[in-house]
């Protein structure tokens, strides 16, 4: 139980960082949002294997190796996954900036009401995993708290449900990817999505940003809301089920609705206030057998 409550804190941490997010996305609304997203990009690569040769040679190494001695077939599986997973990375990014910035915060937020939905069937139905009778429950309070919230806008819930699919189908295709290092992976991710953007960068380029409020948080963009929750996100799903990272996924909109009505000064109706607290109790629903094993753990 020690091994599994690390992997839900891993979770849980990765889920809280990213609910802070769209603060610093908000600072640089003056900015395009595929200039964000170049630059979160090229700056995360750097970040990334930065940390990677200095503290984790050891476990770049060993992925080396093993790549190296699966048979052909295997190689192009992982060769794939890679692919899917960092296009539909790529994808979530943009779309998630762009809809902070020039739809609404509202919008970033509801997008990860509706990821845990779908990447709680997507693990049912394409990973096999389980889901109990309780955990069903849980989905389902968790959807009327969607339907209650989804009276509003019809482009605001579009925007979220393309944000929450690409990054649902992200996360089924990485719980797949079992036997390579979570951090070697996701650079080889970041990387990927580096030189596919770099022709868009090229052809759209109009001048390099000099200004030290844009790379103040750009650096902690990529360092703080990318490299690191991502990294904990990944490795949560060395110990847990897909479904359960989706449902504690969550707290993010939790987190993210707050920090726009208290940071932002957003209007909140009773009825939206009423839909994210049984939202809430859907998420200890859907994980209470886990949580009630930790705290019978802790008490032995």
């Amino acid at each position: 139980m020690k091994s599994k409550s690390r992997y839900l804190l891993a979770a849980f941490l990765s889920v809280a960082i990213w609910g802070f997010f769209s603060i610093p996305l908000r600072n640089l609304k003056a900015y395009p949002s595929e200039e964000i997203l170049y630059y979160r990009t090229f700056t995360s690569l750097i970040v990334i294997w930065i940390a990677i040769l200095l503290f984790r040679r050891k476990y770049l190494k060993q992925d080396i190796q093993y790549f190296k001695s699966v048979l052909p077939k295997q190689k192009k599986i992982i060769f794939w996954q890679i692919i899917g997973a960092t296009i539909l990375l790529t994808l979530n990014w943009y779309t998630f900036i762009y809809a902070i910035n020039n739809v609404s915060i509202k919008s970033g937020a509801f997008a990860y009401m509706v990821c845990p939905l779908i990447t709680a069937f997507g693990g049912f139905i394409i990973l096999k995993e389980e889901l109990s009778r309780i955990k069903l429950i849980s989905l389902g309070i968790a959807l009327l708290s969607i339907i209650m919230l989804a009276t509003g806008s019809f482009i605001e819930v579009l925007w979220s449900v393309i944000i929450a699919a690409l990054y649902a189908f992200y996360l089924i295709i990485q719980r797949k990817m079992q036997h390579l290092d979570k951090l070697n992976v996701l650079a080889c991710q970041i990387t990927l999505a580096a030189v596919l953007m770099l022709p868009f960068y090229i052809y759209h380029h109009q001048g390099f940003p000099t200004g030290g409020w844009f790379w103040g948080h750009i650096v902690v963009i990529a360092a703080l809301f990318t490299v690191i929750p991502l990294f904990l996100s990944l490795y949560a799903l060395i110990g847990i089920p897909s479904s359960t990272l989706g449902v504690i996924i969550y707290l993010n909109p939790i987190i993210a609705f707050t920090v726009a009505v208290l940071y932002f000064d957003e209007h909140i109706s009773f009825h939206q206030l009423s839909a994210y607290l049984l939202l809430l109790f859907a998420v200890f629903l859907f994980n209470w057998n886990l949580i009630k094993d930790i705290f019978t753990f802790k008490r032995k």
